[in-house]
């Protein structure tokens, strides 16, 4: 199923009422379900039992500011750089295969349509592409690692 569909039945659940959608098509199934959501002292709770630069997404507690590190937010010449996020929960991986080369490094030059990383959800490998070009200026997610939707997987300098 293409990544871009899946975003679209994201989308979906979060703009209606309905708190569960699963949809077939061959052999995948895909099932989006809300969940309740996170109070301060949960996120707090989470926060800490995150490993360190893991970072987390609340729902609901600020937008999309409240996950940028707070280096980015101190240093002004950051503050055009724009972040890559999962759009699903999942696995990340930074290669193909274990034997193989990563997609993409600190420092590289990505343009749009460029594989960064796999998350792989429910045995299937979703590759997740650039939306924008520019230059990585830092990975946040370490490879192997589960991350959840909307997590903060690289920071970019956009052209």
């Amino acid at each position: 199923m293409d990544i871009d569909k899946v975003r679209e039945l994201v989308k979906l659940v979060e703009d209606s009422g309905i708190e569960e959608l699963e949809v077939s098509n061959e052999d995948t199934t895909i099932r989006i379900q809300k969940s309740a959501p996170v109070t301060m002292a949960a996120a707090s709770v989470a926060t800490a039992m995150q490993a360190p630069m893991q970072p987390i997404s609340v729902p609901g507690a600020g937008g999309p500011a409240a996950a940028d590190t707070p280096a980015v937010a101190a240093d002004p010449s950051r503050a055009k750089w724009k972040d890559v996020r999962s759009p699903i929960v999942g696995t990340f991986y930074r290669a193909p295969s274990p034997t193989s080369p990563v997609f993409a490094e600190v420092g590289d030059r990505v343009t749009t349509g460029q594989t960064l990383c796999i998350i792989e959800a429910m045995k299937v490998m979703n590759e997740i592409e650039a939306e924008f070009s520019g230059t990585i200026k830092e990975i946040f997610a370490e490879d192997g690692n589960p991350v959840e939707a909307e997590a903060v997987l690289f920071l970019i300098d956009p052209d």
